[in-house]
């Protein structure tokens, strides 16, 4: 794939970039381990200060990188601004409970024999960020923010159609104040993740995308012993029960679906509905879907934009019609417009079967599929029937239920009663083929942390380890 910004509203190729040569690669590495020698060596409290400036640089150049965004891969101009402003409050968590959350852990000392015993969070050195065009600016903020204020460096091979935006972002922390090679951007293809990965001086890797993409990141990871983080796709259930406000659930159903143009990890994409409520939801569901906006996504009053590549886009109307072709029906949507740019209208399909690529697969864009249940069981059974488990929504006002619904559903977040979306105060991740490890919260910032014993016997300072003071 190119290195290029392409417009998806109309086709037009806007910017291309050469991919950097392996001299500037091997450059950008070894800046990165520099980097990590300056940064792990910064107390704690002046990265704060500098994650902060990277903060009010989000916020005062929020609209200009919105433009970007929405020029290459087709957000909604607002959506954009509104993931600016996300990433800014998340640099600003962190900068705000680093200390708290890297502050030495006093373990039982007695218990161990030892005069003191303790636990130590301290960096393990750059780590190799591969990551997804469809949030640009908050998959890699989502990563950086933690990684650095815990005194790692970052290299960033982000996709090839997002070229401006990963350029901008490599040039984002330094303007902040960041030492040197404190975070980089590589513009290369994915040809060229493996020499990266194995090279020494890079010591983990994170990946936010496919999952063959993160299975190849894991499998040479795997060979070089080097830590991974995984948050790969889902198709998640939102299941709708006969005591849910159906008049809200259809609402942030319809939201759960189309945001980002459908293209979100965590969208809602499987819809079980009871069988006593099946109706009156899909009504109300398939007219709200039908009624979106969909249009030029510099547009304010535009609800869905283009799909963010031309592959995508045919990947998505295929899907839908080998689900027709098999016996589905479209209660709308379902046809790729006729216009330039990579369009494809909201779209709900019922009467699936496993027979359907629908049934198992995670469709990229903004289409729904519908599913009845009879029961609690039955709703759980269908939820849990793909490999994937990344979300979950459950909407009941049955306190019973929605404890058996936390529970039951096996992925790594469910909400109940509200959209599923990513917060920096809880962690987020997916089990089974939706990755492993975990992102935001203190556990996120700890994945690239030594989780470091001491422990100090008799024998006062000078025999052991001093206080830790950073």
């Amino acid at each position: 794939m190119p290195i290029a910004t392409t417009d998806p509203a109309t086709g037009e190729v806007r910017r291309t970039y050469d991919e950097m040569p392996s001299d500037r690669v091997d450059a950008a590495i070894a800046a990165a381990d520099r980097g990590f020698t300056a940064l792990r060596r910064t107390p704690v409290a002046q990265r704060a200060r500098w994650m902060a400036a990277a903060a009010d640089l989000l916020d005062a150049e929020r609209d200009d990188i919105a433009r970007v965004m929405t020029t290459e891969m087709g957000k909604t101009y607002a959506a954009a601004k509104a993931e600016a402003a996300k990433c800014a409050t998340a640099c600003r968590y962190y900068a705000d409970n680093a200390e708290r959350f890297l502050a030495d852990e006093p373990a039982d000392a007695a218990a161990v024999g030892a005069r003191r015993a303790l636990v130590r969070y301290q960096p393990i050195g750059p780590v190799l960020a591969v990551m997804p065009w469809n949030f640009p600016l908050w998959q890699v903020i989502r990563f950086a923010a933690p990684a650095l204020m815990a005194g790692n460096t970052g290299l960033l091979k982000h996709a090839s159609n997002v070229p401006q935006t990963a350029l901008w972002l490599g040039e984002l922390f330094g303007r902040a104040g960041f030492p040197e090679g404190a975070f980089g951007t590589l513009l290369v293809g994915s040809s060229a993740v493996e020499r990266i990965l194995t090279d020494p001086r890079v010591r983990a890797a994170t990946l936010t995308g496919s999952e063959p993409a993160g299975r190849s990141i894991a499998a040479i990871a795997g060979r070089e012993l080097k830590k991974t983080v995984l948050e790969l796709g889902g198709s998640d259930p939102f299941v709708v029960m006969p005591s849910a406000d159906l008049d809200r659930a259809a609402e942030v159903a319809t939201t759960a679906r189309c945001q980002n143009n459908g293209q979100s990890c965590i969208a809602a994409k499987r819809f079980v509905v009871h069988a006593d409520v099946f109706d009156a939801f899909s009504e109300r569901f398939v007219d709200r879907m039908a009624a979106l906006r969909v249009g030029d996504p510099m547009d304010e009053r535009t609800d869905v934009g283009p799909l963010a590549t031309e592959r995508g886009r045919d990947e998505v109307a295929a899907q839908v019609r080998d689900a027709v072709e098999r016996g589905a029906r479209l209660l709308c949507g379902g046809e790729v417009p006729d216009r330039p740019g990579w369009w494809y209208p909201p779209t709900v399909v019922t009467d699936l079967t496993p027979r359907m690529r629908m049934w198992g697969e995670e469709v990229f864009g903004p289409v729904a599929g519908l599913y009845r249940v009879s029961s609690y069981d039955e709703a759980v059974e269908v939820a849990n029937g793909t490999s994937f488990g990344l979300g979950a929504n459950a909407w009941t006002r049955d306190p019973e239920e929605q404890e058996r619904f936390a529970t039951d559903l096996d992925a790594g977040s469910v909400f109940v009663n509200g959209m599923t979306t990513s917060f920096p105060e809880l962690p987020f991740g997916g089990v089974r083929n939706s990755g492993y490890g975990r992102e935001l919260s203190a556990l996120g910032m700890r994945e690239f942390c030594n989780v470091k014993t001491v422990w100090v016997g008799e024998g006062g300072p000078s025999a052991g380890v001093g206080s830790h003071a950073e």
